[in-house]
């Protein structure tokens, strides 16, 4: 099983998604659970503060470090071995290949990456992690405001980032990672190949097109080979369909 612990101040924003579709069933089978932990809870003064003006001035809130700390650390009292991951621009780019990692528990220590010319080495999920009850525990945290403060990345283990664009918080992040590790789990999709053959599931492949009923709509048409029942000539047409990106 796998289970997120997301910490943020909008449980209300990931909560419905979380009780939909795929992501629902898995908690029905036992295979996914999710939780959360409100940051605000964890806040300072009378009024639950969780961020502040930058240091040197400028636009915009941080989130600080002892709430932060603290929510995290509320997490781990119970399982230190749960690993943290923030959604951050500064991150790895996510890909399929990465999901698929995370949820098989199995990921390279550390990985040498090219950027911009330059090799940099990035820290990564040791490989064959998984908590003490042989469960992978992810805790996401969801930042919000302008940013954080930099010392909060001491205690992420892996920082991803979804592409070369800016969101409110990290509550969408947390989401579309959950999304696609969690119907990675062998169970929660249907079919026992449904990732396997899917976009991205080898590299940088595209998936084939797929038709269904009816054989003909508004002058469309399903090709011939995929009504003929001739499985090697259906698989030859479906090889020559797929792509790479």
């Amino acid at each position: 099983m796998i289970k997120f612990t997301i910490i943020t101040l909008f449980r209300e924003a990931i909560e419905p998604y979380l009780k939909t579709s795929m992501m629902w069933k898995a908690v029905e089978k036992g295979l996914a659970e999710f939780d959360f932990v409100n940051l605000r809870d964890f806040g300072l003064g009378p009024h639950k503060s969780v961020d502040d003006a930058p240091y040197g001035g400028g636009d915009g809130m941080l989130l600080r470090c002892e709430p932060v700390f603290a929510a995290i650390e509320s997490v781990k009292a119970s399982d230190p071995d749960a690993k943290v991951i923030l959604p951050t621009p500064v991150g790895e780019i996510w890909n399929q290949e990465m999901a698929r990692e995370f949820a098989s528990g199995e990921f390279e220590k550390i990985c040498c990456r090219e950027r911009s010319g330059a090799l940099a080495q990035v820290s990564l999920p040791p490989s064959n992690f998984s908590n003490s009850s042989g469960n992978c525990h992810y805790i996401i945290l969801c930042p919000h405001y302008e940013g954080y403060d930099e010392r909060i990345l001491s205690i992420v283990d892996y920082k991803i980032s979804l592409g070369k664009y800016v969101l409110t918080g990290g509550e969408l992040p947390a989401l579309i990672i959950i999304d696609s590790v969690v119907r990675l789990i062998p169970g929660v999709l249907g079919g026992e190949q449904s990732a396997e053959i899917e976009s991205f599931s080898d590299g940088d492949n595209l998936e084939y097109p797929q038709y269904t009923r009816p054989e003909e709509f508004r002058g469309m048409k399903v090709p011939e080979v995929l009504l003929s029942g001739n499985h090697g000539e259906i698989a030859k047409w479906r090889e020559e369909h797929s792509g790479t990106v």
